[in-house]
Protein backbone atom coordinates (compact mmCIF):
# COMPACT_ATOMS: atom_id res chain seq x y z
CA UNK A 1 0.00 0.00 0.00
CA UNK A 2 1.33 3.83 -0.04
CA UNK A 3 0.63 7.12 1.12
CA UNK A 4 -1.16 9.87 -1.44
CA UNK A 5 -1.29 13.64 -1.42
CA UNK A 6 -2.94 15.97 -3.46
CA UNK A 7 -1.43 19.09 -3.36
CA UNK A 8 -3.41 22.66 -4.12
CA UNK A 9 -5.51 20.35 -7.29
CA UNK A 10 -7.08 22.24 -9.43
CA UNK A 11 -9.80 21.57 -12.33
CA UNK A 12 -11.49 24.00 -14.94
CA UNK A 13 -13.82 23.26 -17.85
CA UNK A 14 -13.24 26.19 -20.13
CA UNK A 15 -14.21 29.07 -17.44
CA UNK A 16 -15.90 27.00 -15.34
CA UNK A 17 -13.74 26.04 -11.94
CA UNK A 18 -14.54 22.60 -10.83
CA UNK A 19 -12.06 22.16 -8.25
CA UNK A 20 -10.63 24.85 -6.27
CA UNK A 21 -7.32 24.01 -4.69
CA UNK A 22 -7.93 20.90 -2.94
CA UNK A 23 -4.90 19.41 -0.39
CA UNK A 24 -5.73 16.02 1.23
CA UNK A 25 -3.10 14.21 2.90
CA UNK A 26 -3.56 10.42 3.03
CA UNK A 27 -1.85 8.04 5.30
CA UNK A 28 -0.75 4.23 4.22
CA UNK A 29 -3.84 2.20 5.21
CA UNK A 30 -6.07 5.33 5.03
CA UNK A 31 -10.07 4.76 4.13
CA UNK A 32 -10.85 8.52 2.63
CA UNK A 33 -14.71 9.00 1.44
CA UNK A 34 -14.83 11.73 -0.62
CA UNK A 35 -18.56 12.63 0.51
CA UNK A 36 -20.89 15.65 -0.98
CA UNK A 37 -23.90 15.96 -3.13
CA UNK A 38 -24.24 15.71 -6.70
CA UNK A 39 -22.33 18.11 -9.00
CA UNK A 40 -19.57 19.09 -5.81
CA UNK A 41 -16.51 17.42 -7.69
CA UNK A 42 -15.56 14.63 -5.84
CA UNK A 43 -15.91 12.44 -8.90
CA UNK A 44 -14.05 14.35 -11.02
CA UNK A 45 -11.35 14.52 -8.06
CA UNK A 46 -11.43 10.58 -8.20
CA UNK A 47 -10.69 10.66 -12.14
CA UNK A 48 -8.21 13.03 -11.82
CA UNK A 49 -6.55 10.31 -9.14
CA UNK A 50 -7.06 7.84 -11.56
CA UNK A 51 -5.51 9.84 -14.77
CA UNK A 52 -8.91 9.83 -16.73
CA UNK A 53 -8.92 14.00 -15.88
CA UNK A 54 -6.19 16.27 -16.80
CA UNK A 55 -5.79 18.46 -13.67
CA UNK A 56 -5.55 22.46 -14.88
CA UNK A 57 -3.11 22.57 -11.72
CA UNK A 58 -1.35 21.25 -8.18
CA UNK A 59 -0.11 17.68 -8.21
CA UNK A 60 -1.12 14.44 -7.48
CA UNK A 61 1.46 12.11 -5.28
CA UNK A 62 1.42 8.62 -4.91
CA UNK A 63 4.17 6.75 -2.54
CA UNK A 64 6.36 9.73 -2.78
CA UNK A 65 6.09 9.47 -6.77
CA UNK A 66 5.01 12.56 -8.19
CA UNK A 67 1.80 10.92 -10.87
CA UNK A 68 -0.34 13.94 -12.07
CA UNK A 69 1.05 13.55 -15.66
CA UNK A 70 1.41 9.47 -16.25
CA UNK A 71 -1.51 7.39 -18.03
CA UNK A 72 -3.48 5.83 -16.46
CA UNK A 73 -1.94 2.33 -17.12
CA UNK A 74 1.40 3.45 -14.97
CA UNK A 75 -0.21 4.62 -11.57
CA UNK A 76 -0.21 1.20 -10.30
CA UNK A 77 -3.95 1.80 -9.16
CA UNK A 78 -7.41 -0.41 -9.12
CA UNK A 79 -10.80 1.46 -9.56
CA UNK A 80 -14.01 -0.42 -8.95
CA UNK A 81 -17.02 1.47 -11.40
CA UNK A 82 -20.59 1.96 -10.47
CA UNK A 83 -21.40 0.25 -13.49
CA UNK A 84 -19.28 -2.77 -12.97
CA UNK A 85 -17.71 -2.01 -16.25
CA UNK A 86 -17.63 -6.48 -16.28
CA UNK A 87 -16.67 -8.38 -19.93
CA UNK A 88 -20.05 -9.83 -20.58
CA UNK A 89 -18.34 -12.32 -23.00
CA UNK A 90 -16.13 -13.06 -20.45
CA UNK A 91 -16.49 -15.88 -17.08
CA UNK A 92 -15.99 -14.53 -13.60
CA UNK A 93 -12.77 -16.05 -13.61
CA UNK A 94 -11.33 -14.71 -16.99
CA UNK A 95 -12.92 -11.49 -15.37
CA UNK A 96 -10.54 -11.23 -12.60
CA UNK A 97 -7.78 -12.45 -14.38
CA UNK A 98 -7.90 -9.85 -17.29
CA UNK A 99 -6.02 -7.21 -16.34
CA UNK A 100 -2.97 -9.94 -14.80
CA UNK A 101 -2.90 -10.73 -18.15
CA UNK A 102 -2.54 -7.67 -19.73
CA UNK A 103 0.01 -6.94 -17.11
CA UNK A 104 1.72 -10.00 -18.76
CA UNK A 105 1.92 -11.62 -15.15
CA UNK A 106 2.60 -15.24 -15.29
CA UNK A 107 0.14 -17.98 -15.57
CA UNK A 108 0.65 -19.42 -12.12
CA UNK A 109 0.77 -16.30 -10.83
CA UNK A 110 -2.58 -15.14 -12.38
CA UNK A 111 -4.28 -18.56 -11.16
CA UNK A 112 -2.95 -17.99 -7.68
CA UNK A 113 -4.36 -14.60 -7.21
CA UNK A 114 -7.51 -15.77 -9.07
CA UNK A 115 -7.89 -18.07 -6.42
CA UNK A 116 -7.15 -15.67 -3.43
CA UNK A 117 -9.42 -13.16 -4.49
CA UNK A 118 -12.31 -15.71 -5.04
CA UNK A 119 -11.84 -16.74 -1.38
CA UNK A 120 -11.55 -13.94 0.22
CA UNK A 121 -15.02 -12.66 -1.31
CA UNK A 122 -16.34 -16.08 -1.51
CA UNK A 123 -17.20 -16.21 -5.09
CA UNK A 124 -15.67 -19.38 -5.67
CA UNK A 125 -18.48 -21.16 -6.89
CA UNK A 126 -19.39 -18.70 -8.95
CA UNK A 127 -16.03 -18.73 -11.28
CA UNK A 128 -17.41 -20.43 -14.37
CA UNK A 129 -20.15 -18.00 -14.61
CA UNK A 130 -20.96 -15.79 -17.31
CA UNK A 131 -22.00 -11.88 -15.54
CA UNK A 132 -25.60 -12.40 -17.09
CA UNK A 133 -25.84 -15.44 -14.43
CA UNK A 134 -25.01 -12.94 -11.06
CA UNK A 135 -27.19 -11.01 -9.26
CA UNK A 136 -26.12 -7.14 -8.79
CA UNK A 137 -24.05 -8.14 -5.32
CA UNK A 138 -22.84 -10.29 -7.10
CA UNK A 139 -21.45 -8.92 -10.13
CA UNK A 140 -20.14 -6.00 -7.65
CA UNK A 141 -17.93 -8.90 -5.90
CA UNK A 142 -16.22 -9.57 -9.02
CA UNK A 143 -15.44 -5.83 -9.89
CA UNK A 144 -13.62 -5.62 -6.41
CA UNK A 145 -12.12 -8.62 -7.24
CA UNK A 146 -10.71 -7.90 -10.49
CA UNK A 147 -9.22 -4.56 -8.55
CA UNK A 148 -7.80 -6.84 -5.78
CA UNK A 149 -5.79 -9.11 -7.98
CA UNK A 150 -4.03 -6.53 -9.57
CA UNK A 151 -2.58 -5.63 -5.81
CA UNK A 152 -2.08 -2.08 -6.24
CA UNK A 153 -0.75 0.91 -4.03
CA UNK A 154 -3.96 2.46 -4.15
CA UNK A 155 -7.66 1.56 -4.44
CA UNK A 156 -10.65 4.37 -6.17
CA UNK A 157 -14.00 3.26 -5.79
CA UNK A 158 -16.37 5.38 -7.69
CA UNK A 159 -20.21 5.30 -5.81
CA UNK A 160 -19.82 1.35 -6.54
CA UNK A 161 -23.01 0.33 -4.18
CA UNK A 162 -25.55 2.67 -5.65
CA UNK A 163 -27.06 0.31 -8.37
CA UNK A 164 -28.01 -1.98 -5.19
CA UNK A 165 -31.09 -2.07 -3.41
CA UNK A 166 -30.86 -0.75 -0.02
CA UNK A 167 -30.33 -4.68 1.71
CA UNK A 168 -27.23 -5.17 -0.47
CA UNK A 169 -26.10 -1.85 0.30
CA UNK A 170 -26.11 -2.72 3.72
CA UNK A 171 -24.72 -6.12 2.99
CA UNK A 172 -21.84 -4.89 1.04
CA UNK A 173 -20.92 -2.16 2.82
CA UNK A 174 -20.27 -4.15 5.81
CA UNK A 175 -18.14 -6.54 3.01
CA UNK A 176 -16.57 -3.70 2.43
CA UNK A 177 -15.61 -2.19 5.78
CA UNK A 178 -14.32 -5.80 6.45
CA UNK A 179 -12.40 -6.42 3.39
CA UNK A 180 -10.38 -3.29 4.55
CA UNK A 181 -9.86 -4.24 7.78
CA UNK A 182 -8.20 -7.48 6.32
CA UNK A 183 -5.78 -5.93 4.01
CA UNK A 184 -5.20 -2.54 5.41
CA UNK A 185 -5.44 -1.05 1.86
CA UNK A 186 -5.50 2.61 0.91
CA UNK A 187 -8.58 3.53 -0.48
CA UNK A 188 -10.36 6.33 -1.77
CA UNK A 189 -13.74 6.07 -1.56
CA UNK A 190 -16.86 8.17 -3.54
CA UNK A 191 -20.19 8.65 -2.68
CA UNK A 192 -23.38 11.34 -2.06
CA UNK A 193 -24.42 8.82 0.84
CA UNK A 194 -23.25 10.29 3.96
CA UNK A 195 -24.05 7.28 5.94
CA UNK A 196 -21.74 4.88 3.72
CA UNK A 197 -19.35 7.74 4.37
CA UNK A 198 -20.00 7.78 8.19
CA UNK A 199 -19.64 3.82 8.31
CA UNK A 200 -16.88 2.87 6.22
CA UNK A 201 -14.39 6.11 6.09
CA UNK A 202 -11.26 6.77 8.54
CA UNK A 203 -11.27 9.88 7.57
CA UNK A 204 -13.98 12.06 5.76
CA UNK A 205 -13.63 14.43 2.79
CA UNK A 206 -17.00 16.47 2.53
CA UNK A 207 -17.42 18.48 -0.27
CA UNK A 208 -19.62 21.90 -1.74
CA UNK A 209 -18.71 23.21 -5.33
CA UNK A 210 -15.44 21.98 -6.15
CA UNK A 211 -14.18 23.07 -2.71
CA UNK A 212 -13.30 20.38 0.57
CA UNK A 213 -15.54 21.86 3.55
CA UNK A 214 -13.29 19.90 5.93
CA UNK A 215 -11.64 16.45 6.20
CA UNK A 216 -11.64 14.66 9.39
CA UNK A 217 -12.54 11.61 11.17
CA UNK A 218 -16.23 10.70 11.46
CA UNK A 219 -16.71 11.56 14.84
CA UNK A 220 -15.01 14.87 14.43
CA UNK A 221 -17.44 15.45 11.35
CA UNK A 222 -20.21 14.54 12.77
CA UNK A 223 -19.71 16.48 16.43
CA UNK A 224 -17.62 19.14 15.48
CA UNK A 225 -18.35 20.27 11.97
CA UNK A 226 -16.70 23.17 10.36
CA UNK A 227 -19.77 25.29 9.15
CA UNK A 228 -23.52 24.60 8.81
CA UNK A 229 -22.99 23.08 5.67
CA UNK A 230 -21.09 20.28 6.99
CA UNK A 231 -23.71 20.24 10.30
CA UNK A 232 -26.26 20.03 7.61
CA UNK A 233 -24.99 17.16 5.20
CA UNK A 234 -23.66 14.66 8.41
CA UNK A 235 -26.22 13.24 9.84
CA UNK A 236 -29.62 11.78 9.35
CA UNK A 237 -32.07 13.27 10.53
CA UNK A 238 -29.74 16.97 9.82
CA UNK A 239 -28.32 18.35 12.83
CA UNK A 240 -30.97 21.06 14.12
CA UNK A 241 -29.48 24.62 12.99
CA UNK A 242 -31.68 27.58 14.23
CA UNK A 243 -31.18 30.95 14.65
CA UNK A 244 -31.10 32.80 18.65
CA UNK A 245 -29.38 35.61 20.68
CA UNK A 246 -26.33 35.19 23.23
CA UNK A 247 -27.06 37.08 26.24
CA UNK A 248 -25.27 37.32 29.53
CA UNK A 249 -26.34 37.91 33.38
CA UNK A 250 -25.32 37.27 36.46
CA UNK A 251 -25.96 33.74 36.01
CA UNK A 252 -23.59 33.39 33.07
CA UNK A 253 -24.66 32.82 28.99
CA UNK A 254 -27.66 32.13 27.84
CA UNK A 255 -29.30 31.45 24.28
CA UNK A 256 -32.90 32.67 23.74
CA UNK A 257 -34.93 32.16 20.69
CA UNK A 258 -37.82 34.35 19.54
CA UNK A 259 -38.31 37.84 20.09
CA UNK A 260 -39.70 39.32 23.41
CA UNK A 261 -42.88 37.78 24.48
CA UNK A 262 -45.51 34.75 23.93
CA UNK A 263 -43.25 31.88 22.43
CA UNK A 264 -39.54 32.98 23.68
CA UNK A 265 -37.48 30.31 24.69
CA UNK A 266 -34.32 29.97 27.08
CA UNK A 267 -31.50 27.91 27.09
CA UNK A 268 -29.12 28.82 30.35
CA UNK A 269 -25.29 27.58 29.03
CA UNK A 270 -22.74 26.06 31.28
CA UNK A 271 -19.67 28.18 31.64
CA UNK A 272 -18.15 29.57 28.65
CA UNK A 273 -15.28 30.68 27.76
CA UNK A 274 -13.20 32.28 24.61
CA UNK A 275 -15.15 33.17 21.40
CA UNK A 276 -18.61 32.42 22.38
CA UNK A 277 -18.46 34.57 25.23
CA UNK A 278 -17.32 37.51 23.38
CA UNK A 279 -20.41 36.88 21.28
CA UNK A 280 -22.75 38.28 24.15
CA UNK A 281 -25.01 40.46 22.74
CA UNK A 282 -25.48 38.96 19.12
CA UNK A 283 -26.96 36.37 17.11
CA UNK A 284 -25.80 33.35 16.45
CA UNK A 285 -26.49 29.92 15.00
CA UNK A 286 -26.86 27.05 17.38
CA UNK A 287 -26.31 23.37 16.32
CA UNK A 288 -27.85 20.30 18.25
CA UNK A 289 -27.90 16.62 16.89
CA UNK A 290 -31.36 15.32 17.41
CA UNK A 291 -29.98 12.62 19.63
CA UNK A 292 -28.62 15.48 21.96
CA UNK A 293 -32.46 15.94 22.75
CA UNK A 294 -34.37 13.41 25.13
CA UNK A 295 -37.05 12.63 27.08
CA UNK A 296 -36.86 13.82 30.90
CA UNK A 297 -38.57 10.60 32.70
CA UNK A 298 -39.95 11.12 35.79
CA UNK A 299 -37.33 11.99 38.71
CA UNK A 300 -34.36 12.54 36.89
CA UNK A 301 -32.57 15.45 37.46
CA UNK A 302 -30.12 17.48 35.15
CA UNK A 303 -26.63 17.50 35.20
CA UNK A 304 -24.44 20.03 35.32
CA UNK A 305 -24.36 19.64 31.41
CA UNK A 306 -28.26 19.02 30.84
CA UNK A 307 -31.10 21.38 30.47
CA UNK A 308 -34.98 20.40 30.61
CA UNK A 309 -37.20 22.64 27.98
CA UNK A 310 -41.02 22.01 28.56
CA UNK A 311 -42.14 21.67 24.29
CA UNK A 312 -45.59 21.17 22.78
CA UNK A 313 -44.90 18.07 20.25
CA UNK A 314 -46.04 19.18 16.96
CA UNK A 315 -45.14 15.92 14.85
CA UNK A 316 -43.96 12.24 15.98
CA UNK A 317 -42.80 9.70 13.31
CA UNK A 318 -41.90 6.35 14.39
CA UNK A 319 -39.06 4.71 12.70
CA UNK A 320 -38.74 1.38 14.34
CA UNK A 321 -35.66 1.58 15.85
CA UNK A 322 -36.66 5.13 17.81
CA UNK A 323 -39.28 7.89 17.70
CA UNK A 324 -38.42 11.50 16.07
CA UNK A 325 -40.36 14.15 17.55
CA UNK A 326 -40.95 18.00 16.36
CA UNK A 327 -41.21 20.67 18.06
CA UNK A 328 -40.31 24.24 17.99
CA UNK A 329 -38.40 27.66 20.06
CA UNK A 330 -39.24 30.35 19.53
CA UNK A 331 -41.13 29.32 16.42
CA UNK A 332 -38.04 27.55 15.03
CA UNK A 333 -38.65 23.44 14.02
CA UNK A 334 -36.31 20.98 15.77
CA UNK A 335 -36.37 17.30 15.94
CA UNK A 336 -35.57 15.58 18.95
CA UNK A 337 -34.72 11.46 18.89
CA UNK A 338 -36.60 9.82 20.92
CA UNK A 339 -36.82 5.93 22.08
CA UNK A 340 -39.02 4.00 20.34
CA UNK A 341 -42.89 2.69 20.94
CA UNK A 342 -43.54 6.25 22.92
CA UNK A 343 -47.32 6.96 23.67
CA UNK A 344 -46.76 10.33 22.61
CA UNK A 345 -48.97 12.06 20.37
CA UNK A 346 -48.93 15.82 18.34
CA UNK A 347 -50.44 18.02 20.74
CA UNK A 348 -49.14 16.60 23.63
CA UNK A 349 -46.63 18.66 26.30
CA UNK A 350 -43.30 17.21 27.01
CA UNK A 351 -40.17 17.25 29.08
CA UNK A 352 -36.90 17.17 27.27
CA UNK A 353 -33.73 16.90 28.12
CA UNK A 354 -30.92 18.78 26.15
CA UNK A 355 -27.42 17.52 26.53
CA UNK A 356 -25.02 20.86 26.34
CA UNK A 357 -21.51 18.84 25.70
CA UNK A 358 -23.21 18.41 22.38
CA UNK A 359 -24.01 21.62 21.56
CA UNK A 360 -21.98 24.13 18.87
CA UNK A 361 -22.17 27.30 17.86
CA UNK A 362 -21.72 29.19 13.99
CA UNK A 363 -21.21 32.41 12.81
CA UNK A 364 -24.29 33.48 10.96
CA UNK A 365 -22.33 35.39 8.76
CA UNK A 366 -19.84 33.15 7.79
CA UNK A 367 -21.56 30.35 8.60
CA UNK A 368 -18.39 29.06 10.25
CA UNK A 369 -18.30 26.93 13.47
CA UNK A 370 -17.16 28.81 16.25
CA UNK A 371 -14.38 28.07 18.61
Amino acid sequence: MATLQLQNVRKSFGNVKVLHDVSIDMADGEFLVLVGPSGCGKSTLMNMIAGLEEPTGGNVVLAGRDITNLPPADRNISMVFQSYALYPNMTVEKNIEFPLRMRKVEKSERARRVQTVASLLQIEHLLARKPRQLSGGQRQRVAIGRALAREPQLYLFDEPLSNLDAQLRLDMRTEIKKLHQRLRATIVYVTHDQIEAMTLATRIAVMKDGVVQQVGTPHEVYNRPANTFVAGFMGSPRMNLTRARVLRDDAGLRVVYGADGAGQAVLHLPDQHGALAERAGEEVIVGLRAEAIGLAHDGVRPGPLERIMDVTIEVVEPTGADTLAVFSLGGQELTARLEPDLSLQAGHQAHLLVDLSKIVFFDPKTEQRIG
